[in-house]
């Protein structure tokens, strides 16, 4: 998972990427974070080798947002559009929705048209754009809102997580 993501901090225009490498031991913590606090983290195999993952963290952290969640997909470089994404997103938008969550939210690059299409192909519409909100290799970059409604939405009453 480490190289995965190390690629896409080096290459990637997606937002909120650290700007330094991170450790195994990062990785390892965050993802033990995760599973602690009963969040999705689901990792992709081919020949016993990690190509790549999917994860969910809190949409905001004051407890009015504790329903909605937002995500990152991480595919390594050789298996990108080989379908791992169809395989990781729709198997994190049932752990969100089997977890009580009801609502999925994701900050795509706004010329990452492969993710915006695998996003659409899974029921997420477009939210919003934020313009000029992050800055790599020396250019501004968009990123685009898609949303998505998990299980009842906001059609009925909340339960609570837990």
């Amino acid at each position: 998972m480490l190289a995965i993501y190390s690629h896409h901090i080096r290459h990637g225009l997606g937002s909120g990427f650290d700007p330094e490498p991170l450790q195994d031991e990062d990785i390892k913590r965050r993802r033990k974070n995760m599973l602690r606090r009963r969040l999705p983290h689901l990792v992709a195999e081919r020949d016993g080798k990690v190509v790549g993952y999917a994860y969910a963290v809190p949409f905001r952290k004051r407890p009015a947002y504790r329903y909605t969640v937002k995500h990152s997909i991480y595919v390594h470089p050789d298996h990108l559009h080989s379908g791992i994404g169809r395989l990781l997103l729709p198997a994190l938008i049932e752990a969100c929705t089997a977890a009580g969550y009801r609502q999925m939210i994701a900050y795509v690059d706004a010329e990452n048209l492969p993710s915006q299409n695998l996003h659409e192909a899974f029921g997420f519409r477009r939210a919003g754009l934020l313009e000029k909100v992050g800055w790599r290799f020396g250019r501004w970059t968009d990123s685009l809102l898609m949303q998505r409604e998990l299980g009842p939405g906001g059609s009925e009453r909340a339960v609570e997580i837990g």
